[in-house]
């Protein structure tokens, strides 16, 4: 598997436009291979952190290469102050309950 975990600096009172913004990722908005995501608040104050997960790299590479990513990108970096913090990376452990 591999994906991204990204920090936010979600615009004030924008939060939950970015949340409804996120969820229509997983209506099946993304290209094939998605497994699972999560939006958190930091405790500290500290903004917000996105991870994403693919089945693969190359999966993850045809997501982020689509059209369709870059426009949903645009669309979520209007409710940001500031670009992603973006750290990509293999995951090396998934434990679902």
């Amino acid at each position: 598997m591999y994906g991204t975990v990204a920090k936010l600096q979600v615009k004030a009172g924008r939060e939950a436009d970015l949340t409804r913004h996120l969820e229509q990722y997983q209506s099946g908005g993304l290209a094939g291979g998605f497994v699972a995501s999560a939006l958190y608040r930091a405790d500290d104050g500290g903004g917000h952190w996105l991870a994403v997960v693919f089945e693969s790299r190359e999966k993850y590479d045809a997501n982020a290469d689509s059209p369709e990513q870059d426009a949903r990108y645009r669309e979520m970096r209007e409710l940001l102050d500031a670009d992603p913090e973006w750290h990509d990376g293999e995951v090396l452990l998934r434990i679902t309950g």
